[in-house]
């Protein structure tokens, strides 16, 4: 993924105001980041717990999701997958992230939802850079570059839903 400021993020957002996202909480260290790792940005928003944002480049330009999400409150042995990346994490580690969809849709209060890990890593899980506390991944038989493609496929089709 190319770098990006902190202008191209607040101006990615394709589900929230302009007002909305230029009162979001972007991450200081945009600069620090590993952007030859990442396939897109994902952080959590340290002053609302509940609040999760990421922006992928897609078709060429960087498109912003707002998300919400509750934090696990189920039995202390259960895994859980996440749907972009198809890392396995213990309790916690996966949460169904909501995004209020774009438009008037959004604004009537629909929205859609899919299983992400919930620090939005998943591109340095793929890579090996992070490991979830389960201790590792599932072993595939497609190479790296395919994880990628597929993790990405999975996100533009969550971003879809959002626009659509």
């Amino acid at each position: 993924m190319r770098a990006l400021d902190e202008q191209d993020v607040r101006t990615s957002f394709i589900n929230c105001s302009k007002g909305e996202a230029k009162r979001l909480a972007v991450p200081r260290d945009l600069d620090e980041r590993p952007w030859d790792d990442l396939d897109f940005l994902g952080w959590r928003d340290p002053g609302a717990p509940d609040r999760s944002y990421l922006v992928a480049d897609l078709d060429g330009r960087p498109t912003g999701v707002a998300l919400r999400f509750q934090p696990a409150r189920s039995g202390y042995f259960q895994r859980s997958m996440c749907a972009l990346c198809l890392t396995t994490h213990p309790r916690g580690g996966v949460a169904l992230m909501t995004a209020r969809k774009a438009g008037a849709a959004g604004r009537e209060g629909n929205s859609v939802g899919l299983y992400m890990c919930t620090n939005l890593a998943c591109s340095l899980y793929l890579r090996g850079k992070k490991v979830s506390q389960s201790g590792a991944r599932f072993e595939e038989s497609i190479t790296l570059e395919e994880q990628v493609a597929r993790t990405l496929g999975n996100l533009s089709a969550f971003v879809a839903k959002v626009t659509g």
